[in-house]
Protein backbone atom coordinates (compact mmCIF):
# COMPACT_ATOMS: atom_id res chain seq x y z
CA UNK A 1 0.00 0.00 0.00
CA UNK A 2 1.09 3.57 -0.63
CA UNK A 3 0.84 5.79 2.44
CA UNK A 4 1.77 9.32 3.44
CA UNK A 5 3.56 9.79 6.77
CA UNK A 6 3.64 13.21 8.42
CA UNK A 7 6.07 13.50 11.30
CA UNK A 8 9.43 11.73 11.46
CA UNK A 9 10.29 12.06 15.13
CA UNK A 10 11.32 9.34 17.57
CA UNK A 11 8.53 7.04 16.43
CA UNK A 12 7.47 8.33 13.02
CA UNK A 13 10.84 7.77 11.39
CA UNK A 14 11.05 4.22 12.71
CA UNK A 15 7.52 3.53 11.55
CA UNK A 16 8.48 4.60 8.04
CA UNK A 17 11.37 2.14 8.10
CA UNK A 18 9.15 -0.69 9.35
CA UNK A 19 6.57 0.04 6.66
CA UNK A 20 9.25 0.05 3.96
CA UNK A 21 10.65 -3.22 5.25
CA UNK A 22 7.11 -4.62 5.02
CA UNK A 23 6.84 -3.77 1.33
CA UNK A 24 4.79 -0.57 1.55
CA UNK A 25 5.53 2.61 -0.38
CA UNK A 26 5.89 5.70 1.82
CA UNK A 27 5.77 9.39 1.00
CA UNK A 28 7.09 11.30 4.02
CA UNK A 29 7.03 14.88 5.21
CA UNK A 30 8.74 16.57 8.16
CA UNK A 31 9.99 20.07 8.84
CA UNK A 32 13.47 18.65 9.46
CA UNK A 33 15.63 18.30 6.31
CA UNK A 34 17.81 15.82 8.20
CA UNK A 35 14.84 13.58 8.95
CA UNK A 36 13.74 13.69 5.32
CA UNK A 37 17.24 12.86 4.14
CA UNK A 38 17.37 9.87 6.47
CA UNK A 39 14.14 8.27 5.23
CA UNK A 40 15.11 8.93 1.60
CA UNK A 41 18.21 6.83 2.22
CA UNK A 42 15.92 4.08 3.48
CA UNK A 43 13.89 4.16 0.26
CA UNK A 44 11.01 6.50 1.07
CA UNK A 45 9.85 9.30 -1.19
CA UNK A 46 9.64 12.73 0.41
CA UNK A 47 7.67 15.94 -0.05
CA UNK A 48 8.69 19.54 0.51
CA UNK A 49 5.30 20.43 2.02
CA UNK A 50 1.90 18.95 2.80
CA UNK A 51 0.48 19.88 -0.60
CA UNK A 52 3.33 18.00 -2.23
CA UNK A 53 2.66 14.96 -0.06
CA UNK A 54 -1.01 14.83 -1.06
CA UNK A 55 -0.09 15.27 -4.72
CA UNK A 56 2.13 12.18 -4.59
CA UNK A 57 -0.58 9.91 -3.20
CA UNK A 58 -3.10 8.12 -5.44
CA UNK A 59 -6.80 8.31 -4.67
CA UNK A 60 -8.16 7.11 -2.30
CA UNK A 61 -5.32 8.47 -0.19
CA UNK A 62 -4.14 7.23 3.20
CA UNK A 63 -2.27 9.71 5.41
CA UNK A 64 -0.82 8.91 8.84
CA UNK A 65 -0.18 11.87 11.16
CA UNK A 66 2.54 11.31 13.77
CA UNK A 67 3.21 14.75 15.24
CA UNK A 68 3.15 15.98 18.87
CA UNK A 69 -0.25 16.13 20.56
CA UNK A 70 -1.92 19.50 21.02
CA UNK A 71 -1.68 22.36 18.55
CA UNK A 72 0.60 20.57 16.04
CA UNK A 73 -1.87 17.71 15.69
CA UNK A 74 -4.91 20.02 15.67
CA UNK A 75 -3.47 22.25 12.97
CA UNK A 76 -2.23 19.39 10.79
CA UNK A 77 -5.47 17.41 10.92
CA UNK A 78 -7.59 20.53 10.32
CA UNK A 79 -5.48 21.39 7.27
CA UNK A 80 -5.71 17.86 5.89
CA UNK A 81 -9.44 17.59 6.50
CA UNK A 82 -10.00 20.69 4.39
CA UNK A 83 -7.95 19.35 1.49
CA UNK A 84 -8.52 15.61 1.42
CA UNK A 85 -11.40 14.28 -0.65
CA UNK A 86 -14.24 11.79 -0.14
CA UNK A 87 -12.91 8.25 0.19
CA UNK A 88 -9.58 9.32 1.70
CA UNK A 89 -8.46 8.01 5.09
CA UNK A 90 -6.78 10.08 7.77
CA UNK A 91 -5.01 8.29 10.65
CA UNK A 92 -3.86 9.99 13.86
CA UNK A 93 -1.22 7.83 15.53
CA UNK A 94 -0.24 10.37 18.19
CA UNK A 95 -1.36 10.76 21.79
CA UNK A 96 -4.47 12.82 21.21
CA UNK A 97 -7.29 13.13 23.71
CA UNK A 98 -10.03 10.71 22.68
CA UNK A 99 -12.71 13.41 22.83
CA UNK A 100 -10.75 15.47 20.32
CA UNK A 101 -10.47 12.39 18.11
CA UNK A 102 -14.25 11.92 18.24
CA UNK A 103 -14.72 15.55 17.21
CA UNK A 104 -12.19 15.24 14.40
CA UNK A 105 -13.86 12.06 13.18
CA UNK A 106 -17.23 13.83 13.03
CA UNK A 107 -15.72 16.72 11.06
CA UNK A 108 -14.02 14.32 8.65
CA UNK A 109 -17.22 12.29 8.25
CA UNK A 110 -18.98 15.48 7.17
CA UNK A 111 -16.66 15.51 4.18
CA UNK A 112 -16.92 11.71 3.62
CA UNK A 113 -13.35 11.23 4.85
CA UNK A 114 -12.59 8.29 7.14
CA UNK A 115 -10.82 9.14 10.39
CA UNK A 116 -8.94 6.47 12.35
CA UNK A 117 -7.37 7.02 15.76
CA UNK A 118 -4.50 4.64 16.35
CA UNK A 119 -3.23 4.51 19.90
CA UNK A 120 0.40 3.51 19.47
CA UNK A 121 2.70 1.98 22.08
CA UNK A 122 6.22 0.69 21.60
CA UNK A 123 8.43 3.76 21.79
CA UNK A 124 11.91 3.61 20.32
CA UNK A 125 11.79 -0.21 20.42
CA UNK A 126 8.92 -0.38 17.96
CA UNK A 127 11.13 -0.63 14.88
CA UNK A 128 12.58 -3.96 15.99
CA UNK A 129 9.73 -5.32 18.11
CA UNK A 130 6.68 -3.83 16.45
CA UNK A 131 4.08 -1.42 17.81
CA UNK A 132 1.07 -2.31 19.91
CA UNK A 133 -1.82 -0.64 18.07
CA UNK A 134 -5.19 0.16 19.66
CA UNK A 135 -7.29 1.34 16.73
CA UNK A 136 -10.64 3.13 16.61
CA UNK A 137 -12.68 3.77 13.48
CA UNK A 138 -15.33 2.47 11.13
CA UNK A 139 -14.98 -1.21 10.23
CA UNK A 140 -14.79 -0.54 6.50
CA UNK A 141 -11.96 1.97 6.96
CA UNK A 142 -10.05 -0.45 9.16
CA UNK A 143 -10.46 -3.23 6.62
CA UNK A 144 -9.08 -1.03 3.82
CA UNK A 145 -5.97 -0.11 5.83
CA UNK A 146 -5.49 -3.35 7.75
CA UNK A 147 -2.22 -4.25 6.04
CA UNK A 148 -0.62 -1.06 7.41
CA UNK A 149 -1.49 -1.95 10.99
CA UNK A 150 -0.48 -5.56 10.56
CA UNK A 151 2.91 -4.48 9.21
CA UNK A 152 3.57 -2.06 12.06
CA UNK A 153 2.43 -4.43 14.81
CA UNK A 154 3.96 -7.69 16.03
CA UNK A 155 1.80 -10.84 15.84
CA UNK A 156 -1.42 -10.23 17.82
CA UNK A 157 -0.31 -6.64 18.46
CA UNK A 158 -3.13 -4.92 16.57
CA UNK A 159 -6.77 -4.70 17.64
CA UNK A 160 -9.75 -2.77 16.31
CA UNK A 161 -11.12 -1.73 19.70
CA UNK A 162 -14.20 0.25 18.65
CA UNK A 163 -15.54 3.34 16.84
CA UNK A 164 -13.62 6.61 16.37
CA UNK A 165 -12.15 7.76 19.67
CA UNK A 166 -11.96 4.27 21.18
CA UNK A 167 -8.36 3.77 20.07
CA UNK A 168 -7.09 6.85 21.86
CA UNK A 169 -9.31 6.11 24.87
CA UNK A 170 -7.75 2.66 25.32
CA UNK A 171 -4.26 4.14 24.82
CA UNK A 172 -5.04 6.77 27.46
CA UNK A 173 -5.93 4.11 30.02
CA UNK A 174 -2.88 2.08 28.96
CA UNK A 175 -0.65 5.03 29.79
CA UNK A 176 -2.46 5.64 33.08
CA UNK A 177 -1.70 2.06 34.08
CA UNK A 178 1.89 2.62 32.99
CA UNK A 179 2.13 5.57 35.40
CA UNK A 180 1.14 3.30 38.30
CA UNK A 181 3.54 0.53 37.29
CA UNK A 182 6.48 2.91 36.96
CA UNK A 183 5.70 4.48 40.33
CA UNK A 184 5.52 1.08 42.05
CA UNK A 185 8.89 0.03 40.63
CA UNK A 186 10.43 3.38 41.59
CA UNK A 187 9.17 3.18 45.17
CA UNK A 188 10.16 -0.44 45.61
CA UNK A 189 13.71 0.10 44.42
CA UNK A 190 14.07 3.20 46.60
CA UNK A 191 13.01 1.18 49.66
CA UNK A 192 15.70 -1.35 48.81
CA UNK A 193 18.29 1.35 48.18
CA UNK A 194 17.63 2.93 51.59
CA UNK A 195 17.60 -0.42 53.43
CA UNK A 196 20.27 -1.49 55.95
CA UNK A 197 21.47 -4.06 53.42
CA UNK A 198 24.03 -3.51 50.67
CA UNK A 199 21.80 -4.75 47.88
CA UNK A 200 22.76 -5.13 44.24
CA UNK A 201 19.71 -3.54 42.66
CA UNK A 202 20.68 -4.46 39.11
CA UNK A 203 21.02 -8.11 40.09
CA UNK A 204 17.64 -7.99 41.81
CA UNK A 205 16.02 -6.50 38.72
CA UNK A 206 17.54 -9.33 36.70
CA UNK A 207 16.41 -11.91 39.25
CA UNK A 208 12.82 -10.70 39.25
CA UNK A 209 12.66 -11.13 35.48
CA UNK A 210 13.00 -14.92 35.93
CA UNK A 211 9.82 -16.45 37.28
CA UNK A 212 8.70 -13.56 39.49
CA UNK A 213 5.10 -12.34 39.37
CA UNK A 214 6.40 -8.76 38.92
CA UNK A 215 8.50 -9.56 35.86
CA UNK A 216 7.85 -7.29 32.87
CA UNK A 217 9.40 -5.51 29.92
CA UNK A 218 9.69 -2.39 32.07
CA UNK A 219 11.72 -4.37 34.58
CA UNK A 220 13.93 -5.63 31.74
CA UNK A 221 14.57 -2.00 30.77
CA UNK A 222 15.43 -1.19 34.39
CA UNK A 223 17.82 -4.14 34.43
CA UNK A 224 19.53 -2.71 31.34
CA UNK A 225 19.64 0.75 32.93
CA UNK A 226 21.40 -0.58 36.03
CA UNK A 227 23.82 -2.55 33.85
CA UNK A 228 24.84 0.61 32.00
CA UNK A 229 24.74 2.95 35.00
CA UNK A 230 24.69 1.04 38.34
CA UNK A 231 24.18 4.18 40.45
CA UNK A 232 21.95 5.97 37.91
CA UNK A 233 24.52 8.74 38.03
CA UNK A 234 23.60 11.99 36.32
CA UNK A 235 19.89 11.20 36.11
CA UNK A 236 17.81 13.90 37.79
CA UNK A 237 14.63 12.67 39.43
CA UNK A 238 12.42 14.99 37.38
CA UNK A 239 9.51 13.21 35.71
CA UNK A 240 7.32 14.81 33.06
CA UNK A 241 3.81 13.69 32.17
CA UNK A 242 2.57 13.64 28.61
CA UNK A 243 -1.14 14.16 29.29
CA UNK A 244 -2.65 10.69 29.22
CA UNK A 245 -2.24 10.22 32.97
CA UNK A 246 -4.16 13.41 33.65
CA UNK A 247 -6.89 12.45 31.19
CA UNK A 248 -7.21 9.01 32.77
CA UNK A 249 -7.71 10.58 36.20
CA UNK A 250 -10.24 13.03 34.77
CA UNK A 251 -12.22 10.17 33.20
CA UNK A 252 -12.08 8.18 36.42
CA UNK A 253 -13.61 11.16 38.24
CA UNK A 254 -16.24 11.63 35.52
CA UNK A 255 -17.17 7.94 35.67
CA UNK A 256 -17.04 7.72 39.51
CA UNK A 257 -14.33 5.07 39.29
CA UNK A 258 -11.88 4.96 42.23
CA UNK A 259 -8.36 5.08 40.77
CA UNK A 260 -6.06 5.96 43.71
CA UNK A 261 -2.91 4.31 42.35
CA UNK A 262 -2.98 6.07 38.99
CA UNK A 263 -3.99 9.36 40.62
CA UNK A 264 -1.21 9.28 43.21
CA UNK A 265 1.35 8.25 40.60
CA UNK A 266 0.42 11.38 38.64
CA UNK A 267 0.79 13.55 41.75
CA UNK A 268 4.16 11.91 42.45
CA UNK A 269 5.35 13.18 39.07
CA UNK A 270 4.32 16.69 40.05
CA UNK A 271 6.26 16.30 43.30
CA UNK A 272 9.39 15.18 41.42
CA UNK A 273 9.60 18.60 39.76
CA UNK A 274 9.83 20.63 42.95
CA UNK A 275 13.25 21.72 44.13
CA UNK A 276 11.54 22.94 47.29
CA UNK A 277 8.02 22.06 48.39
CA UNK A 278 6.05 25.07 49.60
CA UNK A 279 3.44 22.80 51.13
CA UNK A 280 6.19 21.12 53.15
CA UNK A 281 7.31 24.58 54.33
CA UNK A 282 3.74 25.30 55.50
CA UNK A 283 3.58 21.96 57.33
CA UNK A 284 6.97 22.58 58.99
CA UNK A 285 5.85 26.02 60.16
CA UNK A 286 2.61 24.61 61.58
CA UNK A 287 4.40 21.76 63.38
CA UNK A 288 6.71 24.30 64.97
CA UNK A 289 3.75 26.49 65.97
CA UNK A 290 1.58 23.83 67.61
CA UNK A 291 4.20 21.41 68.89
CA UNK A 292 7.46 23.28 69.09
CA UNK A 293 9.04 20.94 66.55
CA UNK A 294 12.39 22.19 65.28
CA UNK A 295 12.61 23.96 61.93
CA UNK A 296 15.55 23.14 59.70
CA UNK A 297 17.14 26.31 58.26
CA UNK A 298 17.41 26.63 54.47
Amino acid sequence: MRIGMIGLGRMGGNMVERLLNGGHQVVAYDRSPEALSHVRQLGAETADNLDGLLDQLPSPRVVWVMVPAGDPTEETIAWLTERMVPGDTLIDGGNSNFRQSMRRADTAAGRNIDFIDAGTSGGVWGLANGYCLMVGGAQAAIDRTRTIFETLAPPDGFLHVGPPGAGHFVKMVHNGIEYGMLQAYGEGFEIMKQSPFDLNLGAIAQLWNHGSVVRSWLLELLEDAYRQNPQLTGIKGYVEDSGEGRWTVEEAIAENVPAPVITLSLFARFLSRQDESYSAQVIAALRNAFGGHAIRPE
